[in-house]
């Protein structure tokens, strides 16, 4: 078997975002996929040592920001090279705040998700957040 054949599924680059209380963290993903359109459900997979994945698991939301092509290495070091629990990962970047009450990063999106979670799976190292979509936007067109 060649494991290397793994590195051929196309992904995205995404930054998922929710909350604690008046707190809000996001991170780089590169995995989210559709489950089903009817109701439209999505699901994402969050490293359980990641600040995110504790604020999915007390909210019981996350959102979903896609992120284009050109989006520069900067602003993705940004959200995937440091942890929320030592900076504040929103300070000075264009985001609003979503119907979910969690950050929808608009700076370098083409379009955005909000779930709410309605079941998730343990899968070792990580915990698969399987949610349905309460709203989304496409924020730029690209071809």
């Amino acid at each position: 078997m060649n494991l290397k054949t793994l590195y051929k599924i196309s992904y995205g680059l995404y930054i998922i975002s929710s909350k604690k209380g008046d707190k809000s963290n996001g991170q780089i993903a590169n995995t989210v996929f559709q489950i089903t359109s009817e109701p439209p459900t999505i699901a994402v997979s969050i490293n359980k040592q990641n600040l995110t994945h504790e604020f999915i698991e007390e909210s019981k939301v996350f959102t979903v920001s896609i992120l284009s092509k050109e989006t520069p290495i900067t602003f993705i070091g940004h959200f995937g090279f440091k942890s929320g629990r030592e900076i504040d990962k929103f300070k000075d970047v264009n985001y609003k705040v979503g119907l979910t009450g969690a950050p929808l990063v608009l700076e370098n999106s083409i379009g955005y998700l909000e779930a709410e979670v309605t079941s998730s799976m343990d899968v070792g190292t990580h915990t698969v957040f399987i949610g349905k979509v309460i709203d989304g936007e496409i924020t730029k067109d690209c071809l």
